[in-house]
C-alpha cells in the first residue's frame, strides 16, 4: 500500500482547484433562506467547466475520450468539490460512468461513454433503497420478458434525478442476483414525486411499475452492482473529508481572531483542544478514505473484502464530519448560526454526507458481518 500520489492523480487535483476557484461557497443556495429546493436544477455552468476541463471523463479510457484514472483521482477531485459546495453531480455521475465501462457490453460503452464523458448525457444512480436504510438492490425487482427487462419498486432520495438523462437502478432478479437497469425518468411506468435533500437540493422518490427496459439497456455482470455501491460510498467519504477540511480551516481563521479578555480565543486551552480532536478525526477520515480507495483501484487482496475498508471509511467520515462542523459551530457561537455567514451551509452539507448512502450504524452492522464471515487470524 502506497498513499503516494501519481503525477496524474496530483494533476487532476490541480485541474479541479482551478475549475472550483471560481465558486464562492457563501453563494450556494442556502436551505435555511429557502422554502422548498434551493434551486431547480444543479450548476450547468460548472458542469460545462468540469466537461471541459475533461474531470467528467477521468475513469474513462482513452478510447472513450477519458484520462483512464482511477479511484482515488476521483476522490481527489470529489474533495476540491466539496470545500466550495459544488452543486454538481459529479460522484453519481462519474461512479454510474464507470461502472458502465467496467461492466457494461461493448454495445453499451460505445453507446453512452464518450457523451456522458463530455457532459453532454448526465447520469445519477437511486442507491438509497426504499427507506434510505434498507439495501437498494432490494427495493426494486427485475424479470424478464423476452428481450427486455419488466421493473417494479421504489428508490427514495435519488440525487439530481430531475436533471438526468438516465438514473442507474440496482434490482433484485427471480434467481436473487442483482442488475443495474438504466431507465430514463418520465418513461413509461416511471414516475418521479418531488424530495428535498438537507442541503436543499431537488432529489426524487423514483416509482417503477410495471416499467419496461430494453435488455441493451441493464448491465447483468456479476459484481456490478456491489463495486457500484462500493465507489459511491468511498466517494462519499471525499466529500466529507473536503467538508470537514474547509470547515476546520474557517474555524481556526475565526478563533485566530475572535478575541475574548484580550486574547484570542484560540490562545485558550479548551478552544486547542476541541480543534485539535477534530483535526485528528480528518487526519483518520483521510487515512481511510485513502485505504478504501487503493483498495477500489488495486484490487489487490487482503483481510477482509474491499467492503470493509469502505466500511470502515464511511463509519469515519459519517461521524467525524458531523463532529468537525458541531465543533466548528460550537466555536463560532452565535456567528456559527448567522445565515449571512457560509458556515451554515457548511452544517447542512455535512449533515447530508452523513446519511447519504446509509448512516455509521448501517456500516457497523456491515463491518460486523464481514468480520463474522471472515475472522482475522
Amino acid at each position: 500500500m502506497d498513499f503516494t500520489f501519481t503525477e496524474e492523480q496530483l494533476a487532476a487535483a490541480e485541474a479541479a482547484r482551478g475549475v472550483f476557484a471560481g465558486v464562492a461557497p457563501d453563494a450556494v443556495p442556502s436551505p435555511a433562506l429557502t422554502t422548498g429546493a434551493v434551486a431547480e436544477g444543479f450548476d450547468r455552468e460548472l458542469w460545462d467547466r468540469l466537461a471541459g476541463a475533461d474531470l467528467l471523463s477521468l475513469l474513462l479510457g482513452e478510447e472513450y475520450g477519458g484520462a483512464g484514472l482511477d479511484a482515488i483521482a476521483l476522490c481527489l477531485v470529489l474533495r476540491e468539490s466539496a470545500k466550495v459546495l459544488a452543486r454538481v453531480p459529479l460522484l453519481e455521475h462519474s461512479a454510474a460512468l464507470a461502472a458502465v465501462q467496467t461492466y457494461g457490453t461493448a454495445e453499451l460503452r460505445d453507446r453512452l461513454a464518450a457523451r456522458a464523458g463530455r457532459g453532454e448525457l448526465v447520469l445519477t444512480v437511486a442507491a438509497s433503497g426504499r427507506t434510505g436504510h434498507d439495501p437498494a438492490e432490494l427495493a426494486v425487482t427485475a424479470r424478464r420478458d423476452d428481450d427486455r427487462w419488466v421493473l417494479d419498486g421504489v428508490q427514495t432520495a435519488v440525487p439530481w434525478v430531475y436533471d438526468a438523462d438516465l438514473v442507474v437502478v440496482p434490482a433484485r432478479t427471480e434467481a436473487d442476483r442483482s442488475v443495474l437497469a438504466l431507465v430514463a425518468p418520465g418513461g413509461e411506468g416511471i414516475a418521479v414525486a418531488e424530495q428535498v435533500s438537507t442541503s436543499g437540493e431537488r432529489f426524487g422518490e423514483l416509482r417503477l411499475e410495471s416499467a419496461r427496459v430494453a435488455g441493451r439497456d441493464v448491465v447483468t455482470a456479476e459484481g456490478a452492482w456491489e463495486w457500484l455501491r462500493e465507489l459511491l460510498a468511498t466517494g462519499t467519504c471525499a466529500l466529507a473529508l473536503g467538508v470537514g477540511e474547509r470547515v476546520l480551516r474557517m474555524t481556526a481563521e475565526y478563533a485566530g481572531k475572535r478575541e475574548q479578555f484580550g486574547y484570542p480565543i484560540a490562545t485558550f486551552q479548551a478552544v486547542a483542544v476541541q480543534a485539535a480532536d477534530r483535526y485528528i478525526d480528518l487526519r483518520a477520515m483521510e487515512a481511510t478514505l485513502w485505504q478504501a480507495a487503493w483498495r477500489i483501484a488495486s484490487g489487490a487482496a487482503g483481510a477482509l473484502p474491499a467492503a470493509g475498508d469502505v466500511a470502515v471509511a464511511k463509519i469515519w467520515a459519517a461521524e467525524g464530519v458531523r463532529r468537525v462542523v458541531q465543533t466548528a459551530q460550537h466555536l463560532h457561537g452565535g456567528f456559527g448560526a448567522d445565515t449571512e455567514y457560509v458556515l451554515h451551509r457548511y452544517h447542512a452539507w455535512a449533515k447530508q454526507i452523513e446519511l447519504a448512502l446509509g448512516g455509521a450504524g448501517v456500516y457497523e452492522e456491515a463491518l460486523g458481518d464481514l468480520l463474522a464471515a471472515h475472522p482475522l487470524g
